[in-house]
């Protein structure tokens, strides 16, 4: 079985080093987080748990179906799951781009269930994963910072590359590959 999602990843040098700044201070607070790899970050559409190896190219012949043009997205903000009270995941947020993303999630949606995938409940709520928290340690203090990051501007990517990825979990963290990928209208040309 093959544990695997499909996302965009984030590949602006800019936008990847201004991520692992406020990551840095966000660990200068002394709260316990277990940081996600800078080559690591990426914009979720869908988890799609295990697959076997036969689904790759079903999954990819239903990506290549999805009709988007290349569009930019700006990262800005941080903010907690699931919220500030008690905070699990800590997030970059996406300012521009957000209809699109939905857009594309909302035709993968239907596409997947036709390969017998159950519909995702939670719905989509887009975003970047840029630490996760382990204790409630220095509590205050990650608050403080995040409410000072709410309108950080990390910068602007475009979203061109639709992956599915495969993960691997391990105790130093997760690895990722690339298993597929199509591009935006007009490039797969």
């Amino acid at each position: 079985m093959i544990r695997s999602f499909i996302a965009f990843d984030i590949d602006d040098i800019t936008v990847l080093e201004n991520l692992s700044k406020v990551q840095n201070m966000l660990r200068s607070t002394g709260v316990d987080l277990k940081l996600v790899k800078p080559e690591n970050i990426h914009i979720t559409l869908r988890f799609l748990g295990d697959i076997t190896a036969a689904m790759v190219d079903q999954i990819y012949d239903e990506m290549k179906q999805v009709y988007f043009e290349p569009f930019q997205i700006k990262i800005k903000g941080v903010g907690a799951f699931p919220n500030l009270r008690r905070i699990s995941i800590i997030w970059a947020g996406i300012h521009q781009g957000n209809n699109e993303l939905r857009a594309i999630f909302n035709q993968l949606e239907s596409r997947l269930q036709t390969l017998g995938f159950k519909q995702d409940y939670k719905g989509f709520n887009p975003h970047l994963t840029i630490a996760r928290v382990r204790t409630g340690k220095n509590k205050e203090l990650l608050v403080k910072e995040l409410n000072g990051l709410a309108d950080y501007e990390f910068g602007t990517v475009t979203a061109k590359c639709l992956r599915l990825k495969k993960s691997i979990l391990t105790p130093q963290g997760p690895i990722y590959s690339v298993l597929r990928e199509t591009y935006g209208k007009g490039l797969n040309e």
